[in-house]
């Protein structure tokens, strides 16, 4: 029996929406499959306790894990390059092919190449981040081309609450950066349920979103050879 494709998934150990999100995105491509490796993440900040959290060895005993299932790709799900530097998840991804032979991508990396395939040139950011780290954000942004031109957050730093971030709220914050018109809306974090609501806002505020979460099961679909727009129902960026 041919198996499926399989995506691994390295996942912040406080995240509880990434995980629903890709399975359910995924519900109706019997040839593919995703599965999950934790290791700690608690706290997003810039004190040296929580930059550490991202030191390689964690992440690379996570995604050795993952190469005992036989994935196809391996896939940080989640932002920390946003505001550590874009080369920084470059080196994770070289380390972890040269560690498990498994091609790899991340979350951010991936938002980089959905602007580049979409010829994005300025967004508007989203995130449940202090303003320190949107800022980091936008600079890395900027380093490559897309500038940022409003940028919102609920200057949180406890990894567990941007979960139980409610929606009034995320819809209030995407409001106020799209009264100004931009190509793209970024959405950074991995454990923010606003793309739940992607066709909505979509639709409502006319920009197309580019969510942390999508973005790395789009670029991973591509990288095992599965056309994303076999997902249905999570916005433009799978329609495209």
């Amino acid at each position: 029996m041919k198996e499926p494709k399989k995506i691994g998934m390295l996942t912040p150990s406080s995240n509880t929406i990434l995980e629903p999100v890709c399975s359910r995105m995924l519900n109706d491509l019997p040839e593919v499959t995703c599965h999950f490796s934790r290791f700690e993440v608690t706290k997003i900040s810039l004190e040296q306790d929580a930059l550490r959290q991202f030191d390689f060895e964690p992440m690379l005993r996570a995604a050795e894990l993952l190469a005992h299932a036989e994935v196809d790709v391996i896939a940080w799900n989640g932002t920390s390059g946003g505001w550590l530097g874009f080369d920084v998840d470059r080196e994770l991804c070289s380390q972890i092919t040269k560690v498990t032979g498994i091609p790899a991508t991340t979350s951010m990396l991936a938002q980089l190449e959905a602007f580049a395939e979409n010829d994005v040139k300025t967004c508007h950011l989203v995130t449940p981040y202090i303003p320190e780290i949107n800022e980091r954000i936008a600079k890395q942004y900027r380093e490559h081309g897309i500038e940022v031109l409003r940028m919102e957050g609920c200057s949180q730093t406890v990894n567990r609450s941007f979960s139980l971030v409610d929606y009034d709220r995320i819809e209030g914050m995407i409001k106020s950066v799209s009264a100004l018109p931009a190509d793209a809306l970024s959405i950074v974090c991995t454990n923010f349920p606003a793309i739940n609501r992607a066709e909505y806002y979509e639709q409502t505020y006319h920009m197309t979103l580019y969510d942390t979460i999508a973005v790395v099961l789009w670029q991973a679909l591509k990288m095992v050879d599965i056309n994303p727009r076999s997902i249905k129902g999570w916005g433009r960026l799978f329609t495209g």
